[in-house]
């Protein structure tokens, strides 16, 4: 390992040599090139406000030159005519490439993302190698179905064939988990693929493109191309070579991927958007399990993720104990940047987030309510980094921003609540749906709550569980459309019905 005075810490040598080797660029039908206008722009190492390595900006030439690259290899070439079990190999191949790599890539995306390395390298990277198997083993089982019909003289059946050429959209919080979970089900399917990853977080997905080559991927059957919203991700969006866009980002971005597609080629869309999840601590709950699990519920990540528990309803006769125990728990979390061995939660992605997340934190004190843990960027030797303490408040006005929209930070809104019908009505009193959590040793109130929130994941007695083979999105305006499981195959795949006469 080699020592990065610059980064103030210590990397593996693959790592140092994939940073060294700059601009990084596009990968474009098995190519790697500059962008056609020649821009760039630094991606940032958010421990310390210092760029780490300048990127291509893919501008419309670009992104027409990626899908026109991906159209060819959906038409000609190998890939069309490869089997799914060999599509499958393929994946397979992927996740043990990824495997033999991790401690590299998990320093690259806490260098790009901030998040500490343990969480990186033994959650992310775990999940992300899990997803590539898991559809790996559904790339041979794609059937079709025959069907009976009131005609005797014909015999009727489906196949389900690829979407097509898919344009993958994705967020800087997971950078290659999320690579993950919208590459192997889509390249399980057949399609051929552009990949965007976030303009903060876009290394671990270029890294990734030099593994797939290794792999043995067909040219053009992966593009990536890198850049911010506008002008890269608006180009992909509203392409007309693209029969497909799965986008996973804020409820904002969504809709305007949601009008791109509309004002093009009707495009098929899958979205995969905010939350402001109600988590719940019912009074006969574990209360030192619960507490634990409703600070890490929001607190992980530094907060940054869609389905944070960002708001807290405890039942009234347990109320104050919880809210003690959540600040304290507040107050024992370390923070510091992600190459510190004892660091809970780094920073936060990006200067811009981190105002406005202190926007909110403004908002929520002018609005009345209490802050009982944190609230403050943290400064002295993390100064120069976007590290803000984790903040806990309490109130009892939904109507707040605070309460009503995403923060996307380390906040959480906590009140108390009398009886179930009040908490079912505020739980559901938000535009968004995608999670929910509920603390009860009552297994039937535990069943209840479920079918009573409106929400796409409900956890009960833990929170923000995943794995590969479980489906996940979201109601209302969470999005559409299921990642993961079996029922992210229907993202990717459409159906055709033959008719054959006999």
């Amino acid at each position: 390992m080699t020592a990065s005075p610059a980064l103030g810490t210590t990397l593996q040598p693959a790592t140092q040599a994939f940073l060294q080797h700059a601009p990084k660029q596009l990968l474009i039908g098995g190519e790697w090139m500059a962008a056609a206008s020649g821009a760039t722009f630094d991606t940032i190492n958010p421990a310390t406000g210092r760029p780490l390595v300048s990127v291509a900006l893919a501008g419309d030439a670009d992104v027409d030159q990626a899908v026109q690259a991906a159209r060819r290899a959906l038409e000609a070439g190998p890939w069309p005519s490869l089997s799914g079990a060999e599509r499958g190999n393929l994946l397979w191949k992927t996740a043990e490439l990824i495997e033999q790599h991790a401690d590299e890539l998990a320093e690259l995306e806490t260098l790009d993302n901030g998040k500490p390395l343990r969480a990186a390298r033994h959650g992310d990277l775990p999940m992300a190698v899990r997803h590539f198997r898991y559809y790996a083993g559904w790339a041979g089982k794609l059937e079709g179905a025959t069907i009976p019909v009131a005609h005797p003289d014909q015999f009727v059946y489906t196949l389900r064939e690829p979407m097509g050429v898919v344009g993958l959209i994705i967020p800087w919080n997971f950078p290659l988990l999320m690579a993950a979970w919208k590459l192997a089900p889509a390249l399980a399917c057949g399609n051929t693929t552009v990949l965007k990853p976030a303009e903060e977080t876009p290394l671990t997905a270029l890294r990734l493109g030099e593994l797939l080559a290794e792999v043995g991927f067909p040219p053009g059957v992966v593009n990536i191309v890198t850049g911010p919203g506008v002008p890269t991700g608006a180009a992909l969006a509203a392409h007309m070579g693209v029969d497909k866009i799965a986008f996973t980002g804020s409820t904002e971005v969504g809709r305007k991927v949601m009008a791109a597609a509309a004002a093009g080629n009707l495009k098929r869309v899958s979205l995969e958007l905010g939350g402001k999840s109600p988590n719940v601590v019912f009074a006969d709950a574990d209360l030192d399990k619960a507490i634990k699990g409703a600070t890490w519920a929001v607190f992980s990540t530094s907060g940054q993720e869609c389905v944070a528990g960002s708001r807290l309803f405890v039942e009234e006769a347990v109320y104050q104990p919880v809210l003690d125990g959540l600040a304290a728990q507040a107050q024992r979390i370390r923070v510091g940047p992600g190459f510190a061995p004892k660091a809970h939660i780094g920073p936060i992605v990006s200067d811009k987030q981190l105002q406005t997340i202190m926007g909110y934190i403004e908002s929520g004190r002018s609005g009345g309510a209490q802050i009982v843990a944190g609230g403050e960027r943290l400064g002295g030797e993390l100064a120069s980094g976007y590290f803000l303490q984790p903040t806990v408040f309490a109130h009892q006005d939904d109507s707040l921003r605070l309460v009503q929209e995403e923060i996307f930070g380390p906040v959480v809104a906590v009140t108390s609540f009398k009886d179930w019908d009040e908490l079912i009505a505020r739980a559901n009193r938000t535009r968004y749906g995608l999670a929910a959590g509920a603390w009860t040793k009552d297994v039937s109130k535990a069943h209840r709550f479920a079918r009573a929130v409106k929400a796409g994941t409900v956890w009960i007695n833990a929170y923000g569980l995943f794995d590969a083979a479980a489906p996940f999105g979201g109601y209302k305006e969470s999005g559409f459309g299921r990642e993961m499981g079996r029922e992210a195959l229907d993202l990717y795949t459409q159906t055709k019905t033959v008719w054959v006469s006999l």
